[in-house]
């Protein structure tokens, strides 16, 4: 169909972030939702990627993520957002065991995809221990394995003049099931060596929990960017007529486009 989508190395920009999140660990157990509907939080994110902005653009946007040992890994890897989206095409696949799952790769590109799970994992693959870091104040060390973004951009041959990776998600944020969750980032970090679908999280299958069958890794953003349970990738020029036109879920309802760490 045609129609469109519905909606380590440690830098100081990485300590300042921190700091800010830090600030609002008391408020950690209420999550991004009502963090979002304080007046506060969002100019003090504001404020801290306003900075980091411009230091990512000064030391440059390739610059690789910590990566750590087996042993640093964390004993737990907890739910950030959504832990189970909860509707009836979400509960086929998951019964499947994703044998019926498919992500719909479109947009402007002269070679649209839709691909299984089992076609995602045949695609080049990296695997990588990070560090995730989250808005409500905590952070995580796992292991991920993935199909490389770039991979799956080469294959559907991105047309020059994209902009930005949209990545469309199965998980609805309000009582109505058409309010569904997205996320964007541009092409610096989706052709980074880092920046991958996963699709494994520490040597098992993705869980329910931690966003299956597949999440976005784009390592040197904050937690909110990694989206979960993608059903559709799209390439743009702009996203002005994606949902609120702020290239995210939570950007349109007041946090910063741009979340580097």
């Amino acid at each position: 169909m045609n129609r469109p989508f519905r909606l380590r190395r440690r830098h100081p920009r990485r300590a300042f972030l921190r700091g800010a999140a830090g600030a609002v660990s008391g408020l950690a157990l209420a999550g991004c939702d009502n963090l979002s509907r304080t007046a506060w939080f969002p100019k003090i994110l504001e404020g801290a990627t306003t900075l980091n902005e411009a230091v990512g653009k000064a030391i440059g946007r390739r610059a690789m993520a910590q990566e750590f040992d087996d042993a640093a890994r964390s004993p737990t890897f907890r739910s950030n957002g959504t832990a189970d989206p909860g509707t009836a095409q979400y509960a086929a696949w998951v019964q499947s065991a994703f044998a019926t799952y498919t992500l719909d790769v479109r947009g402007l590109c002269q070679a649209p995809q839709r691909l299984t799970l089992a076609q995602l994992r045949a695609l080049p693959s990296r695997t990588q221990i990070t560090r995730h870091d989250c808005v409500e104040g905590w952070s995580a060390i796992a292991k991920w394995k993935g199909a490389r973004l770039a991979a799956l951009m080469d294959a559907a041959k991105v047309e020059p003049g994209t902009r930005y990776v949209v990545f469309y998600c199965a998980d609805p944020m309000s009582d109505n099931p058409a309010d569904l969750y997205y996320e964007s980032i541009d092409m610096d970090d989706a052709r980074h060596e880092q920046t991958i679908l996963a699709y494994e999280l520490n040597d098992a299958p993705l869980p329910v929990p931690n966003g299956a069958p597949l999440r976005l890794r784009v390592e040197r953003q904050l937690g909110y960017k990694h989206a979960k349970y993608i059903t559709g990738i799209e390439f743009v020029e702009s996203f002005a007529k994606i949902g609120g036109g702020k290239g995210g879920y939570w950007e349109d309802q007041g946090y910063q486009w741009w979340a580097g760490i």
